[in-house]
């Protein structure tokens, strides 16, 4: 696979190189309840919601924002070469002097998934790949890549969209959101139609739902894999967050449906499901074990070891499969579980699957998702994108499982996010390891002091005797873990995972955990593999002297 380097370190927004030609005139037909200005004999072959995106000949959506109205910015869309504007009744007065034509809706943001889809020709009724969505708490991210691995063993030309990457036909760019805006989206499913995909993994985040973002798309299968505490910054208490998620099962979503019931909030979206479903269920992880046991399709681990979980799934008229996923833990060998039922959903046959599966390596990567960074000698360090309780729970036990020595957790929190699951965090990470490093994280406009002190207050009730370190900045941190460990035991760095910066301040600090853990074991005197991720810093650099500023 290449890999795209953006000109900064926000990755680039991708278009079709050939993007159909629509009037301007149609558009207002269609969807306009009053024109200002004309738009005779105007074409346009784009739509985004950013001018920083902006290309020449596309439409600029003007929505509000938080603090601002995006109208206030028609001016500098028309600079950039825009053809019209589209917006609400107080976005029309703002924009009324940059010169451009100006499409007056009741909600642009509602209407963004419904244009971008007729913009770009990829409504549900349009020659589409075929498409397939998942959402839960945890597990997403891994589904969606394990989901391109599988239907790459299959043949299948791939497509996907997820927090770590977007993957166009074995192409690599770097994600900006979990689920881009629905303009982007859409421009995203035409590049890939283009591209010549013949299947996309979709990961869906409740705030995609929420704000939109997969608007205009019908997935072929949704799939489900858990709920548990997270993102209550986003949403008022539980009940909210998971109704964030049901709407991906309605029928205007999506045709069919793959639902785990590991967790007790799967029984309900059975439940509440619009669409044929099938069921899937892991009893040695499930809260429910006797509902995990009953679903359709039921996955066992077999054996495990640091590179490795062999499992096996056996569902309706005896079919069974034995297979490995690449990555260590029970939960991961119920994410391989869903994807592979989600492709059969899809249409693809079993002796397909079972031909390319049976006795193999699922061959998918996932990237910063218990991602071993180590040697074959030595501790071993698994860096890991996890950032809930309940991840944390079913990582630490999964490595705890596959190491014969200690434990060191290590870990921090993210700034302006979901404070109420410190406590929880500090807990599980205490609980699940021998000795627990507290760090930052991302910080954000937080004080880190204070997001480090909630964490070890959480820790320190669970645990009053436990061995507990804080170190800052992570740069550090990891440094300092290392010193903890040797041959036979394990480090989980949890937090980071693939991502490429730190968000300090609102400055994004080039940053990378898989490399930092990577060098601090090789200075430690441990052999290390060669990095197959970008480095995005010099060598020579380990830690930064100042952690607010990024290193150089």
């Amino acid at each position: 696979m290449s890999t795209d380097a953006a000109p900064s370190n926000l990755p680039p927004v991708l278009r079709p190189e050939n993007p159909p030609l629509r009037s301007l005139d149609d558009l207002a037909a269609r969807f306009a309840r009053e024109v200002r200005g004309t738009t005779e004999g105007r074409s346009l072959s784009g739509i985004t919601l950013a001018t920083a995106d902006l290309r020449p000949g596309e439409a600029f959506v003007a929505i509000r924002g938080v603090n601002r109205h995006g109208a206030e910015f028609a001016a500098a869309a028309a600079a950039k070469g825009a053809v019209a504007v589209v917006t609400d009744a107080d976005g029309a007065e703002l924009a009324a002097d940059a010169g451009l034509p100006i499409l007056v809706v009741d909600d642009p943001r509602g209407l963004l998934g419904e244009l971008s889809a007729w913009v770009y020709g990829t409504g549900a009724d349009d020659h589409l790949p075929l498409l397939l969505g998942t959402t839960g708490t945890n597990g997403k991210t891994s589904v969606s890549h394990l989901l391109e691995g599988i239907l790459g063993q299959l043949g299948v030309v791939t497509g996907l969209s997820s927090t770590a990457e977007r993957h166009i036909a074995g192409h690599v760019i770097v994600s900006r959101l979990t689920t881009p805006e629905a303009s982007e989206m859409h421009a995203l499913l035409a590049l890939m139609r283009e591209r010549g995909v013949e299947a996309v993994a979709v990961e869906v985040s409740a705030q995609a739902l929420s704000r939109r973002r997969v608007d205009g798309i019908v997935f072929d299968v949704a799939g489900f894999t858990n709920l548990s505490h997270d993102h209550l910054d986003d949403y008022a208490d539980m009940r909210e967050y998971f109704e964030a998620k049901l709407p991906l099962f309605h029928a205007d979503r999506a045709r069919r449906a793959v639902i785990s019931l590991d967790s007790s909030p799967g029984l309900e979206v059975a439940a509440r499901c619009e669409v044929p479903y099938v069921t899937v269920g892991t009893p040695d992880i499930a809260a429910d074990r006797d509902a995990a046991a009953g679903a359709d399709w039921v996955v066992t681990v077999l054996e495990e070891h640091q590179d490795g979980t062999r499992f096996e799934l056996v569902g309706p008229e005896g079919r069974t499969l034995r297979t490995t996923v690449p990555v260590i833990g029970e939960h991961m060998a119920a994410n391989a579980g869903l994807a592979i039922v989600m492709i059969l959903e899809a249409g693809y046959a079993w002796d397909d699957l079972v031909a390319a599966l049976e006795g193999q390596r699922i061959d998918a990567h996932l990237p910063g998702r218990t991602e071993r960074v180590s040697g074959d000698r030595g501790p071993a360090v698994f860096v890991d994108f996890g950032h809930s309780p309940d991840a944390f729970e079913k990582t630490l036990a999964a490595v705890r499982r596959v190491t014969p020595g200690k434990v060191v957790m290590l870990f921090g929190a993210d700034g302006d996010r979901d404070a109420t699951k410190r406590h929880d965090m500090g807990r599980t990470g205490v609980e699940g390891s021998d000795i627990l490093v507290i760090t930052d994280h991302h910080p954000r406009f937080e004080n880190p002091e204070s997001i480090r002190a909630t964490l070890i207050e959480g820790a320190r009730m669970a645990r009053p005797d436990a061995e507990i370190h804080e170190f800052s900045p992570p740069e550090r941190a990891i440094v300092e873990a290392v010193k903890l460990v040797g041959d036979g035991d394990a480090i989980l760095w949890a937090g980071p995972g693939h991502q490429d910066y730190r968000d300090i301040r609102g400055t994004r600090a080039p940053y990378s955990a898989r490399e930092l853990a990577r060098r601090a074991l090789q200075n430690a005197g441990w052999p290390v593999p060669e990095p197959h991720w970008p480095v995005p810093y010099p060598a020579d650099r380990i830690i930064a002297s100042d952690p607010t500023r990024p290193i150089d």
